[in-house]
């Protein structure tokens, strides 16, 4: 039997499951930034009606989910699997939404690198003859992150110039084999990286090494180099990580040629006070499900990989003062 297992890391699906259909909800701040005109909604403001933060993110999680359903023309029950995660504490916005609907359920956590993450692993149920239709969500909220990972957001704590802005939003993606373009055509799952980096401040510097390690490896594994792609998307490195990444992928020789973006630099308008950048969860998902969805629909773009990033800490990690390892998890969308 031919192999789908590519080189160290990488897979290829040789069904090539299509997206169906994609759907996008921010917050205020979002809508403000350059892509807002690709969002299907934009919240009025981050509370959204509810008594909690943590509330209002669920509430988002499940108008993502309801709504591309809804433009699919399907009934939830002919979705086979939902493939769904956040930031939060046993991943409480995704098990909490997953509630709301007959779909069979696997919680995915993957730190910002869960979209990325559910699209691989939908795939592969597609492509394996498992599922005709896989959703893959993710969601995060900015106050829902601050409050579990940083400060009391009464505290108003000074914030150094290498955090970044936890991004409030939730993006959903339907796989559906034998869909239309742009298709999944191949990724490479990638490894748990630590370099020694201990600062939740700087979660740029963090995730990089993982980034370059998964990049590299995909053009290794598939020996093609940064120009076969039109777009080369990494989740929410910052502008601090995308620096990294950038002399990392360069000493490999394998530097970028003007075709990289990171979704946590270009979501938020360049007035908006995020320090450097975007980040959590919802940065990748929003990134795709919006602006880069409607892009290769639009034929502006033809080949993309987006390399969703991850730090994987937690609050009690970070208070014992461990390491804070890195992920990134490559996935290829392709007009074919």
């Amino acid at each position: 039997m031919e192999t789908k297992h590519i080189g160290a890391q990488s897979v290829a699906f040789h069904s090539t499951p299509g997206i169906l259909e994609t759907f996008s909800i921010v917050g205020p701040k979002e809508g403000r930034g350059p892509w807002g005109n690709d969002f299907d909604t934009i919240l009025p403001d981050e509370i959204y009606g509810e008594k909690t933060w943590e509330k209002a993110e669920r509430k988002i999680l499940i108008e993502g989910l309801s709504n591309v359903i809804t433009k699919s023309g399907f009934e939830p029950k002919a979705i086979d699997f939902l493939l769904a995660g956040d930031l939060l504490n046993q991943i409480i916005s995704a098990n909490f939404a997953a509630a709301s609907f007959p779909i069979s359920f696997f919680g995915l956590y993957g730190a910002c690198s869960t979209i990325a993450e559910a699209l691989i692993l939908g795939a592969m149920l597609i492509d394996g003859g498992y599922a005709q239709k896989v959703i893959a969500a993710a969601s995060s909220h900015n106050k829902t992150a601050e409050r579990q990972f940083r400060f009391p957001i009464e505290f108003g704590s000074q914030r150094p110039p290498t955090a970044q802005w936890t991004v409030t939003g939730c993006g959903t993606v339907l796989l559906a084999a034998g869909g239309p373009n742009p298709k999944v055509t191949c990724a490479t799952v990638g490894k748990v990286v630590d370099l020694g980096s201990k600062d939740p401040n700087d979660l740029g510097t963090a995730m990089a090494p993982a980034a370059a390690d998964t990049l590299v490896t995909h053009f290794r594994d598939f020996a093609k180099n940064t120009a076969d792609y039109d777009l080369i998307v990494t989740g929410d490195l910052g502008r601090v990580g995308s620096s990294i990444l950038a002399e990392l992928m360069e000493n490999a020789g394998f530097p970028f040629r003007g075709n990289h973006i990171d979704c946590g630099i270009s979501i938020f308008a360049t007035d908006e006070d995020v320090h450097a950048g975007g980040s959590g969860c919802a940065a990748l998902a929003v990134g795709y499900s919006g602006y880069l969805h409607k892009r290769l629909l639009a034929g502006k773009i033809n080949k993309i990989l987006i390399a969703g990033t991850g730090a994987l800490l937690s609050p009690l990690s970070t208070q014992q003062n461990e390491n804070i390892p890195g992920v990134c998890h490559a996935v290829a969308i392709e007009v074919i």
